[in-house]
C-alpha cells in the first residue's frame, strides 16, 4: 500500500502531472464496487491535504457504504484540456479523532465520511502529436510509459 507521498517521492513528475489534472476542476468520478461486484460511479471531490489524496462522503451515502465494504475504488480527474488523469487503489476510511484533522472548512454541515486512498496504480494519458502517450506507475513496478498511433 502506497501513501500519495510515496508516490511522488517514486514519480514526482508524473504525480505532480496527476495531481494538477486533479487540480483543474471540483469534482471527478469515483468508481466503487456495489455489493454485486457491478460497478457503480459518482460525483467526487479530492483533497491533497497533509494526508495525501483524500475525499469524502454524505453519511449513510451509498458510495460510502461501498467503500465500507470493499475500499477497491478508482478516480478519475474531470477531462482537461492538457490530458486524462485516473488513480486507483483502496480507499481507508478514517474515523475517530484522526478524522478531525481532514476537515478542510469545505464540509457541508453535519457529518460527514472520510476517506484516504491508498494509491495503487495511477495513469496519465496525454496527446503528443499524433500519438496517444500513457504514463503508467503501479505500485512496486514504478512508471511505464507507452506510445500509440
Amino acid at each position: 500500500m502506497a501513501t500519495w507521498k510515496d508516490f511522488e517521492d517514486e514519480a514526482g513528475e508524473l504525480a505532480a502531472a496527476v495531481r494538477l489534472r486533479f487540480e483543474a476542476a471540483e469534482t471527478h468520478v469515483l468508481a466503487t464496487l456495489r455489493r454485486d461486484g457491478s460497478p457503480r460511479v459518482s460525483g467526487s471531490e479530492v483533497d491533497f491535504g497533509r494526508h495525501g489524496l483524500s475525499f469524502g462522503s454524505m453519511i449513510g451515502a451509498r458510495k460510502a457504504r461501498d467503500l465500507q465494504r470493499d475500499g477497491r475504488c478508482a478516480i478519475h480527474a474531470h477531462p482537461f484540456a492538457g490530458g486524462d488523469a485516473k488513480v486507483s487503489g483502496v480507499a481507508v476510511e478514517v474515523v475517530g479523532a484522526e478524522k478531525a484533522a481532514y476537515v478542510t472548512g469545505s464540509e457541508p454541515p453535519g457529518d460527514f465520511h472520510a476517506f484516504r486512498l491508498e494509491v495503487h496504480e495511477a495513469v496519465l494519458t496525454v496527446v503528443e502529436g499524433d500519438e496517444l502517450v500513457i504514463t503508467r506507475w503501479r505500485l512496486g513496478a514504478g512508471v511505464d510509459v507507452f506510445r500509440r498511433k
